[in-house]
C-alpha cells in the first residue's frame, strides 16, 4: 500500500517584481513549441536526509529561491492566452506558478519501498491543460518523517524543450544557495530565435513529419493498449557496462548512440518482431546548435526537431554495433541547417493554420518503432539547493509504449539509467537480454 501523501498548504507564487527584467506582454508560440507535445511533463528528484550532505533548505528558501528565478523565466510564470488571429500564445503577465507543499507519513526510504508507481503519481500536481487559466509551471515539496525532500514539478511542453527546463532548474538551485545574487538572463526572443527566409520556401514536408498530415502515415496507424498493460522498468547501466558497449562499437561515438544502438537492438528482439519487417526510432534532436545561425544553448524555449533511423529488423538483430550507430548518426546528421531552415519557412507559410504535432497519445503502441529522449547531456543530477544532489531522480510511469528516456544515474557516477516502456508481455524477455551483447 502506498505511503499517503498530505496536502498542507497552496499557493500561487509570483515573480520578484524588483528582479524582473521586464518582457512584452504577449509573446508567439515558435513553430517548435507548436511541434512539441500539447501536455504536461513531470519530473521528480529526491533529496535523503542521511546523503552525507548539509541539511535540506526549508520550504520557505526553495519558495524564495523560486521567485527570485520566475522573475528570469517569464513564460513558465505566464498563461497561454491567444492573439489577434485566434492562435494559442503566451500572455506574460507574472500570473504566477502553483506551489503545493505536501508532508508524507513516513520515512523516505520507507516510501519507495511500497507501492511506487502509486507513491510517485502523488508527489507532483495534476495539470488540468484544459482550463485557460491554468499555470504554465506547477511545484509540489513533499517532506518526510526523516527529514528526506521530495520535489516534484510539472510544466507545459508548449513552454520549453528539456534543454531549457535544464537551465531553469540549475538556475533556481543557484538561487536558493545564493539567496537571489546569482541570477542567469536567459534568451527569451522567440521571434528572432530563427528567421524564415525573404521568400518562405520549405523543401521538406514537414506537414507529414512533425505534424499530422493527410499523408502521415506511420502516426496514424499505431495500435493502442489499455494503460495498465504497458509496463515500465527501469534498467541501470554502469559505467563499466557503458565502456565495454563503447568498446564492442570500436568506433568514437556517443554514449548515447551507443546505448540506443543497444537498446534497439534488444527491444526488438525482445518484441519478437518478423524478420522482414522494418523499425524505426524516433529521436530528439537539440537544433541550438545546428541552426544557421547558432541559436543560444540558454535559449529558453522550444528548439527540439526529430531524426528517423530505419532497419528492417533482420538486418538490425544481425549487424554490428557499429553498423546501427551509423544508420543513427546519418539520421541524426540529416537534421542539418537546411533542414532546420526548412522548418522554419513551413512554419511562416502555416502561421494561420491550427496543426497537430505527430507526438504519441497516452495508450499508443509505438510498436515495432521506438521514440527516445536523451537528458544525458542535461544537469538535473547534480541539482544542489544546498543539501548537496539528489539521491534519485523518480520517473512517473511513461502510458506509450515503445518510449525510451536515458538519464544520467543519481546513485553511481558515470552510470546511466535507462527508463523504457513497453508491453507488459515482453518485459520479461527484455529483461533476460537487456545486458548480452550478442
Amino acid at each position: 500500500m502506498a505511503v499517503p501523501v498530505d496536502i498542507t498548504k497552496r499557493e500561487v507564487l509570483r515573480p520578484s517584481p524588483a528582479l524582473a527584467i521586464g518582457a512584452c506582454m504577449k509573446s508567439p508560440l515558435t513553430v517548435f513549441d507548436r511541434a512539441a507535445m500539447d501536455l504536461y511533463v513531470p519530473s521528480i528528484y529526491a533529496w535523503s536526509a542521511d546523503a552525507g550532505g548539509a541539511e535540506a533548505p526549508s520550504n520557505d528558501n526553495i519558495k524564495n529561491g523560486l521567485a527570485a528565478v520566475l522573475a528570469r523565466f517569464p513564460h513558465l510564470a505566464g498563461r497561454f492566452a491567444v492573439d489577434e488571429r485566434g492562435r494559442r500564445c503566451f500572455d506574460l503577465n507574472d500570473a504566477g506558478v502553483l506551489v503545493l507543499e505536501a508532508t508524507a507519513s513516513a520515512s523516505l526510504a520507507d516510501a519507495l519501498a511500497h507501492d511506487v508507481p502509486a507513491h510517485i503519481n502523488e508527489l507532483y500536481p495534476k495539470a488540468d491543460k484544459e482550463r485557460a487559466d491554468e499555470p504554465l509551471l506547477q511545484v509540489q515539496l513533499t517532506r518526510y518523517t526523516c527529514g528526506g525532500l521530495v520535489i516534484g514539478v510539472t510544466a507545459h511542453h508548449h513552454v520549453a524543450d528539456g534543454q531549457s527546463m535544464s537551465v531553469f532548474f540549475v538556475a533556481w538551485a543557484a538561487a536558493v544557495r545564493t539567496r537571489g545574487t546569482l541570477l542567469p538572463t536567459p534568451f527569451l526572443y522567440r521571434e528572432g530565435v530563427v528567421v524564415p527566409s525573404r521568400l518562405p520556401q520549405p523543401v521538406f514536408n514537414h506537414r507529414n513529419i512533425e505534424f499530422d498530415g493527410e499523408r502521415s502515415s506511420r502516426s496514424n496507424s499505431y495500435g493502442a493498449l489499455p494503460l495498465h498493460m504497458i509496463g515500465n522498468l527501469a534498467v541501470h547501466f554502469p559505467e563499466e557496462f557503458v565502456a565495454r558497449l563503447k568498446a564492442r562499437v570500436g568506433t568514437r561515438c556517443s554514449t548515447f548512440r551507443c546505448l540506443l544502438a543497444h537498446a534497439w537492438k534488444k527491444i526488438t528482439a525482445a518484441r519478437g518482431l518478423s524478420p522482414e519487417e522494418f523499425t524505426r526510432v524516433r529521436i530528439a534532436v537539440n537544433c541550438r546548435g545546428r541552426a544557421s545561425p547558432a541559436v543560444p544553448m540558454d535559449y529558453f524555449g522550444n528548439m527540439v526537431l526529430w531524426a528517423f533511423p530505419k532497419m528492417k529488423v533482420r538486418d538490425l538483430l544481425s549487424s554490428s554495433y557499429a553498423t546501427v550507430v551509423g544508420v543513427i548518426s546519418d539520421a541524426v546528421a540529416r537534421v542539418d541547417e537546411r533542414y532546420i531552415q526548412s522548418f522554419v519557412d513551413f512554419g511562416e507559410v502555416v502561421a494561420g493554420e491550427e496543426l497537430a504535432p505527430t507526438a504519441a497519445e497516452p495508450g499508443t503502441v509505438l510498436c515495432p518503432d521506438l521514440e527516445v529522449d536523451s537528458w544525458l547531456g542535461f544537469r538535473f543530477h547534480e541539482l544542489d539547493f544546498g543539501g548537496g544532489p539528489p539521491c534519485a531522480f523518480l520517473p512517473p510511469d511513461v502510458p506509450v509504449e515503445g518510449i525510451l528516456i536515458f538519464v544520467p544515474s543519481c546513485a553511481a557516477k558515470g552510470g546511466i539509467e535507462m527508463f523504457v516502456a513497453l508491453d507488459d508481455s515482453q518485459i520479461e524477455a527484455f529483461s533476460q537480454i537487456c545486458y548480452s551483447m550478442d
